[in-house]
């Protein structure tokens, strides 16, 4: 199966192309946009990633101005360009995700590193876990949290895939006490996470109450990161409006370092499996 495309990354990946053919041009981006008759902003737009679509006609003016005379790097650059404005399954969703969404760059990752504190991850739940999760919120109407379960699960099939994204969670105790849907479905839930945590691209740590104070007492987040160097790493915070990007390096590296200091606070694999089977066997005998 082909892998889905993620136009928000091919925009990246195009805007880093042409900044770094412009630096070896040894043009700087006033003097660019002057040769290219352009309005100051344009440039920096096209560089940062903000602009939807680069004409191919603008993009070959910029290639003129850079230099760049190899066809292959001028074809690669063009489809390039063009698969930036290829969406993928998610698009269905578009009014649930948003229009820079997080399945565009999971969709992408090829590793995720994941604290979350409250719930269990998004792409670990059930579908009875997460239809319960959206009914704990606001009132909303049956056919929407049906539609926003099914956008949810869809999300799963990175962890399944030929060449799966690697899944690192680090799971507050919190999540696992927090009895969401009810006893049957949170049953199903954690045998659930048992099975996925058995895959060898997924690992599971569970954070006890008993570890105390440590790095991670802050929102939840997830690192994603990508395996080509110009894709480079970014942060996902949930929020009440969807969700905050970080892509700074002083961001990333904080983040990255609170993840670890979480995951060295935190049960092995091994133990953090005994302990969410302990937690399921009263409810299996209920």
């Amino acid at each position: 199966m082909q892998r889905p495309h993620s136009p928000t990354l091919r925009r990246r990946r195009l805007s880093a192309e042409l900044k770094r053919a412009r630096e070896e041009a040894k043009i700087t981006s006033t003097n660019a946009a002057k040769s290219l008759k352009w309005a100051a902003g344009k440039l920096s737009m096209i560089e940062s990633a903000e602009i939807q679509k680069v004409k191919p006609d603008d993009l070959d003016k910029m290639l003129d101005l850079y230099q760049i005379a190899d066809s292959a790097k001028r074809e690669a650059l063009h489809a390039l360009a063009r698969d930036a404005k290829v969406r993928g399954w998610w698009s269905k969703y578009k009014e649930v995700f948003g229009p820079q969404s997080l399945p565009d760059f999971e969709a992408e990752a090829s590793t995720i590193r994941a604290f979350e504190s409250s719930v269990i991850p998004g792409l670990l739940q059930t579908p009875e876990y997460t239809y319960a999760v959206f009914q704990g919120g606001r009132y909303t109407g049956p056919e929407e949290i049906e539609r926003r379960t099914q956008a949810r699960l869809a999300r799963r099939e990175i962890l399944t895939r030929f060449n799966p994204t690697k899944f690192r969670v680090v799971l507050d105790e919190a999540a696992l006490r927090r009895f969401i849907g009810g006893t049957e479905i949170m049953a199903e839930q954690l045998r659930h996470m048992l099975y996925m945590a058995q895959l060898p691209n997924v690992d599971l740590q569970v954070l006890p109450y008993s570890a105390g104070a440590h790095n991670a007492l802050v929102a939840p987040f997830s690192i994603l990161e990508f395996p080509d160097p110009l894709d480079l790493p970014i942060i996902f915070i949930e929020t009440a409006t969807g969700g905050l990007f970080l892509e700074e390096a002083d961001e990333v590296e904080q983040h990255t370092v609170t993840f670890s200091d979480a995951q060295g606070s935190a049960m092995s694999t091994v133990e953090s499996a005994k302990f969410i089977a302990d937690i399921l066997k009263p409810l299996e005998s209920d």
